[in-house]
């Protein structure tokens, strides 16, 4: 029987990012179905949570998540521009925020379709393996989603025809991540467990075989 796994995915987390290699390769090694769920930032879910964390907080992921990319040879930078619009030293979210809310929302739709697995990954190298700087103009979009079978144009188009759909998933997925017992992100859930961190997937496989989860 071929499990099912629901994983919770913000496109400006590093670690959400850093996950996706190991996670396709589960796909591909197992009978295994895994559901990628986009949801917000915490930047834009939880508002003020940067002014209340610790300065230690960014630091600390930035180090931490440079070198596990090190550690697993995944070509890895931060995104240029960054998807949130934030200032760097007041760490204040635009009210305005173009870039994420499209990247989401391109998310939902491709998980609308069943393909959002194939489709994030496109995305994720576009943002995150250090070769596109300004990833939000020319092409860069669209022909990493063209090699996942997407047409971008038309992707954009049907959003901005319609937002409220695609916000509703979003919303959904939101809700269900909240519910898994667990707020960040990458979230696994699996059997209404949560497995929080890209560094949880061999546990979660552990959990999976102890349901019977079968290599192809």
């Amino acid at each position: 029987m071929t499990l099912s796994v629901d994983l919770f995915y913000s496109f400006r987390s590093p670690f959400s990012c850093l996950a996706l290699p190991k996670t396709l390769n589960l796909v591909e090694t197992y009978d295994l179905t895994v559901n990628l769920r986009p949801v917000y930032p915490l930047a834009v879910r939880v508002p003020g949570f940067f002014k209340k964390a610790s300065p230690n907080f960014i630091r600390y992921v930035v180090l931490d998540s440079t070198r596990v990319a090190q550690h697993e040879g995944i070509p890895f930078r931060f995104p240029r521009p960054d998807p949130i619009m934030q200032h760097k030293v007041t760490f204040e979210v635009a009210a305005e925020q173009p870039y994420i809310h499209r990247l989401t929302r391109l998310g939902a739709m491709a998980q609308l379709e069943g393909r959002s697995l194939a489709f994030t990954d496109a995305i994720a190298r576009v943002l995150w393996d250090g070769s596109v700087s300004g990833w939000n103009e020319g092409d860069h979009l669209g022909r990493g989603a063209e090699k996942a079978g997407f047409d971008l144009a038309a992707m954009d188009a049907a959003i901005t025809a319609d937002p409220d759909r695609y916000e509703q998933v979003i919303t959904e997925n939101e809700k269900d991540h909240a519910a898994s017992g667990h707020w960040g992100v990458p979230t696994f859930v699996f059997d209404n467990e949560p497995f929080f961190g890209q560094d949880c997937i061999d546990l979660l496989v552990w959990r999976m075989q102890g349901k019977d989860l079968m290599r192809r």
